[in-house]
């Protein structure tokens, strides 16, 4: 998947593009709006995410060029009135994240803007591990995997989240939603259960004061 960043604050637009390139991502960031217009077109993207002040040529403006293109659009702007939001989906957007935001919320919102376009892979395969999100169904080696409904959840945030430390109460909170009570123990013994039926005792690592990171090479 190519994605094209958008930003003119350049130490939010590295971090973008680190991580969306540990996730599988290929990303090329601009930051300012001319040069934004001259990739847009020469060259089709999947994805942009785009900020609305920008040097040159604003997001607004950008919007015009980029809408007969059919390619989804993210906003990511500090601009996060009501009217800002609404001005940004009627100009075309696909989404609209206000700054700062958390890199799990982006992480999400790209699959979700993704998915919708039909954009997205139908599986993940991570060595002998294969998950089909449509059918629900993993298999590691060929044979069927029996996850509860936890697990699962659990995976997909790892996997949709890969190479990027999760925080366990950012874990607990998306997976377990109106059950959260804290409880950090509900986690780790649910990590352990991941680990023992996908042999992924090196790749889902506990971090420090953190939480976990699923370790996946590129």
């Amino acid at each position: 998947m190519k994605i094209l960043i958008v930003e003119d604050e350049k130490a939010i637009a590295n971090l973008i593009d680190m991580n969306l390139t540990a996730c599988g991502y290929q990303c090329i960031t601009v930051n300012d709006g001319l040069a934004a217009a001259d990739l847009i077109e020469q060259s089709a993207f999947d994805l942009i995410l785009l900020d609305i002040m920008l040097p040159g040529a604003n997001g607004f403006e950008l919007m015009e060029q980029i809408r007969p293109t059919g390619t989804p659009v993210i906003f990511i702007t500090a601009r996060g009135s009501v009217n800002d939001r609404v001005q940004g989906l009627r100009a075309g957007a696909d989404d609209y994240l206000v700054k700062p935001f958390e890199i799990v919320e982006l992480i999400a919102r790209v699959e979700s803007v993704l998915r919708r376009a039909g954009k997205t892979e139908e599986r993940y395969v991570i060595d002998d591990v294969v998950i089909e999100p449509k059918s629900m169904l993993v298999t590691r080696g060929g044979v069927p995997i029996t996850l509860t409904h936890k697990e699962y959840e659990l995976l997909l945030l790892f996997v949709r989240n890969r190479n990027i430390a999760l925080f366990r109460d950012t874990i607990y909170e998306r997976v377990w939603e109106n059950e959260y009570t804290g409880d950090s123990r509900t986690v780790d013994l649910h990590v352990q259960r991941l680990r023992k039926k996908l042999g992924w005792q090196d790749k889902l690592v506990a971090i420090y004061k953190v939480g976990y990171r699923l370790e996946v090479s590129p």
